[in-house]
């Protein structure tokens, strides 16, 4: 199987990824595709119940795998996995591939960051290489402050839009002379008007107010210049919700001083990694917040700031949240909103009420103890499917 670094399509149409629609967002890529015309594969859904691709990664991934699974099954989610290991040392993309085919076959996945070991140049990053693949063009991120999180700012509410499948992630590269290394960032019209327009038709049908572009067009004037330009001409189609701009070093220092005065962020793909870091760091750190990358026809959910976490692996110290979250929006995004909400509220519950925090927000609890109170406000509700 050949494996693309990036599509090119015909239209500039986005998917509307709502929770609150007549059917789930999972129906509206599957039977209602727009994007492109691609080779039906029959979805595997099953009197009611969904298969989801996991794809466990390295690190503390598998582990908070198992914690995924054990929370569906006390909860009586009627969702199966299909567990794909890729061998993080592997020589060859075989792995991979078998990967894709079960994303391509679900629909959905969820999954942990996967490592690339090798450093052979034949040697794909896994995480690019399926999000390129499976034309997986957007990432959000939605940081919203805990209350009883101790943090630099409370009461943040941002949602970062990030481009996912060029920039400096296009992994084209060549050494031009012995000693010389140039490495291509690649930005299209139809990439860079594919993610705007996706930011923009978020904070309307969300109640969002404003949309930030992020750039360096100062600096790159003909490829940052050409994303602000391509955002700039999006947002004319939307009156009523603001847009402005920001240089991205200005915007790292504004969302540590002031975070308040974004809601709704436009990014290029390295920006958008920078600024959900420095984001997620302010309000309590990479183990609270979910990532959801989108594409027209596949879905892949994973923790939102893509940390493998292997110094803690095994430890059983490691946050477990972020991977819980992961899986609630995945449930949203299924239409099995019921369980969602009790899992979500469960979450919260602990964390907000509780107080059952892991060492890296403050607290002396351990992964298991986050899971076990999950599992006690689960027995308050009556799960079924």
């Amino acid at each position: 199987m050949a494996l693309r670094l990036f599509r090119m399509s015909q239209d500039v149409v986005t998917p509307l990824i709502k929770r609150n629609c007549a059917v789930s967002a999972f129906e509206l890529q599957h039977k209602n595709p727009v994007q492109r015309k691609v080779e039906k594969i029959p979805k595997a859904q099953y009197g009611g119940r969904h298969t989801v691709t996991m794809l466990p990664g390295g690190g503390i991934g598998p582990e908070l795998m198992s914690y995924v699974r054990e929370v569906f099954r006390f909860a009586g989610v009627p969702v199966d996995f299909e567990i794909v290991d890729i061998d993080p040392a592997s020589e060859g993309n075989e792995d991979l591939e078998y990967a894709i085919t079960s994303m391509k076959r679900n629909g959905v996945a969820i999954k942990g960051n996967i490592e690339t070991k090798s450093e052979a140049t034949g040697i794909l990053s896994r995480n690019v290489a399926l999000r390129n693949e499976l034309d997986l063009y957007v990432n959000v991120l939605h940081c919203k402050s805990f209350n009883a999180i101790p943090a630099h700012h409370q009461n943040v509410d941002v949602v970062i839009v990030r481009q996912n499948t060029e920039g400096e992630y296009a992994m084209l590269e060549h050494e031009s002379v012995r000693g010389v290394v140039e490495s291509m960032k690649v930005v299209t019209v139809e990439n860079a008007a594919r993610v705007a327009r996706f930011a923009f038709e978020f904070a309307k049908n969300n109640n969002r107010k404003k949309v930030t572009t992020i750039h360096k067009a100062n600096i790159m004037k003909l490829a940052d210049g050409l994303f602000l330009k391509v955002a700039r001409d999006i947002a004319k189609e939307y009156p009523d919700i603001q847009h402005n701009d920001m240089i991205i070093d200005n915007c790292c220092m504004q969302l540590v001083s002031n975070p308040h005065q974004f809601d709704v962020m436009n990014t290029t793909n390295l920006y958008g990694s920078i600024t959900s870091n420095v984001l997620c760091g302010l309000v309590g750190g990479a183990g609270l917040f979910s990532g959801r990358n989108y594409g027209d026809h596949y879905a892949v959910f994973e923790p939102g700031t893509r940390n493998t976490g292997t110094a803690i692996a095994g430890k059983n110290i490691a946050n477990p949240v972020a991977m819980l979250n992961a899986a609630v929006d995945m449930l949203y995004h299924l239409g099995h909103r019921y369980h969602a909400d009790c899992i979500s509220d469960a979450i919260h519950k602990t964390i907000d009420i509780d107080g059952i925090h892991t060492p890296d927000l403050g607290g002396t609890n351990t992964s298991t103890d986050i899971v076990q109170n999950v599992l006690k406000h689960l027995a308050e509700k009556r799960t079924y499917w």
